[in-house]
Parts: C-alpha cells; structure tokens; sequence
C-alpha cells in the first residue's frame, strides 16, 4: 500500500501541513473574542458564534454590521455573501469527497474552512492516486490543529478582552491569512480577474450602507471569473480546430 493511500499516514500530514497556520489563526480568534465581547455579547454568545459558524471573515463582517444596527436580513446577507466561496469549495472539493457517506460529507461541510480547503485541493490533485478514505483523513488532518486552537484562543480573547494590549497588532492575522491562502490560488487569467474585480468593486462600493457593497463586489466578481474562464474555453477550442 502506498503511504498516500494510507488513512492514519494521511490524516498526520494534513495535521502536519496545516501546523503552520496556527500562527495567524490564533490571533485571528483572539481578535474575535476581543471584538466579539466589545460588542456587547456575553461569553456564552462569543463562543457559540465561533463553534456553530466557524468562519472568521464572516463572522467578523457578520458583527460589524450587527455594531451598526443593521437589519437582521442584511446581517444575514452579508455573512452569507462573505462565505459564498465555500459553496465554490464544496464544488472544487466533490469530485474527491463526493462519493464518501452522508456523515463524513457532514463533517466536511462543517470543518470547510479556508486553510483546509487550500491544502486539500493542492493535495488531492497533486497525488491523485489517494483514495477516497485516505482524502477524508486528510481533510480531518488539516483541521484537527486549527478547529479546536479556533476554539480555545477565542475563548481566551473573550474572556481576557481588553486585558490583550493594543501594541500585540491582533488584527494583523486577517489579512496576514487571506493573502497567504489567496496568492497560491491566482493560478489562471480567471483567477486574477475575479481577485481585481472584487477589489475595485469593492472599493467602489465602499458608499453603500451596512457594507452590502461586499455583496455586489462579490456577484461581480463570481461573473468576471465565469466569464473569463468561457472566453479562454472558447479561444481554447478555436486554437484546436483543425
């Protein structure tokens, strides 16, 4: 058998691989638990927050509209808006996981956050042999160090508040995340023209009330991408044709 194949082998080097992210994740919930209390949620609220949604960037974008007395619609939206690329990574993800049985594609969907989708996917496609048992550990693997230091440190930051000092930088890890999951992934033309489109539209967008410029920047940027990837499909099969 070959180690790849191997579920115990597998779910060790997704633990492994994911390791380093440890350092921007702590601080991350850390952050959360900070800022989530300074909200004005109670300890119970934070924590329940961080273990049902288990998603930082919307769970940030989620309070800061709530910080604005948003409606509870647009609360919703924007969380949603802001983890829509996880319906994108569940359908990167189905062609490896998609055969596995109803729990474990449970638990993928609950575990599916940034860190562990990146490394999967770089991993399923570059050892392709992998079964489907072996994927699955992987995947467990990734999020086996994240999930619960998720936990812990934003039980820690809600708890110690504003005892962390200003000078630690917390809010450092964000972007510090983002770009390290994000500038692996600009691979394609398509890539890099939903990344710069939500960006500029975002930015254009800054005017509109509660945030719900993300919203549009989003929907722009998913069309851009899409449209993208069909033109070189089709510059593709022009080139081909006899």
């Amino acid at each position: 058998m070959e180690p790849s194949a191997n579920p115990k082998t597998a779910f060790l080097r997704g633990a492994r691989d994911a390791l380093p992210f440890i350092l921007v994740v702590g601080p991350f919930a850390l952050l959360f638990g900070v800022v989530g209390t300074e909200a004005g949620l109670n300890l119970t609220e934070v924590m329940a927050f961080s273990v049902l949604v288990i998603a930082g960037a919307s769970q940030f974008a989620a309070l800061q509209v709530m910080s604005e007395n948003a409606p509870t619609i647009i609360v919703i939206l924007t969380a949603l808006a802001v983890n829509l690329r996880m319906a994108m990574y569940s359908a990167s993800l189905t062609p490896y996981l998609g055969k596995a049985p109803v729990w474990k594609r449970a638990m993928v969907a609950y575990f599916m956050v940034d860190q562990a989708y990146t490394l999967s996917q770089i991993k399923f496609e570059m050892e392709p042999e992998m079964g489907l048992s072996a994927r699955f550990a992987y995947y467990l693997g990734t999020v086996a160090p994240i999930a619960p230091f998720w936990y812990a440190a934003t039980y820690v930051g809600a708890v110690a508040g504003t005892q962390i000092p200003a000078e630690f930088a917390l809010d450092f890890a964000l972007p510090i995340t983002f770009i390290a999951m994000i500038a692996p992934a600009l691979r394609t033309m398509a890539h890099v023209a939903a990344a710069v489109t939500s960006i500029v539209v975002a930015l254009l967008m800054a005017w509109m009330p509660y945030g719900t410029g993300l919203l549009v920047a989003a929907l722009v940027a998913m069309v851009v991408g899409a449209q993208v990837e069909l033109w070189q499909a089709r510059r593709a099969l022009k080139g081909a044709a006899p």
